[in-house]
């Protein structure tokens, strides 16, 4: 079996997916969350440790629950 990702690129994965998904360009969707464009940048490709408050504003973003953006992470 091989190497699962790291916690972090699974996350950042599943937020580009989600992002994608609803047709946000990442600029978009980081001032969309009221965050900015390169710390987004820096969550989906696992370079950064996201505060919870941050993760809540990212689910809130998408419209759904904090364990749907858990979901397969």
């Amino acid at each position: 079996m091989g190497k699962r990702a790291d916690i972090l690129e699974r996350f950042g994965k599943r937020v580009r997916e989600l992002r994608k998904e609803q047709g946000y360009s990442q600029e978009n969707f980081a001032y969309a969350c009221g965050l900015d464009r390169t710390y987004m940048g820096g969550i989906e490709r696992g370079e950064r440790n996201v505060a919870l408050r941050n993760i809540e504003v990212i689910a809130n973003t998408l419209g759904i629950t904090l364990a749907e953006l858990m979901d397969g992470v």
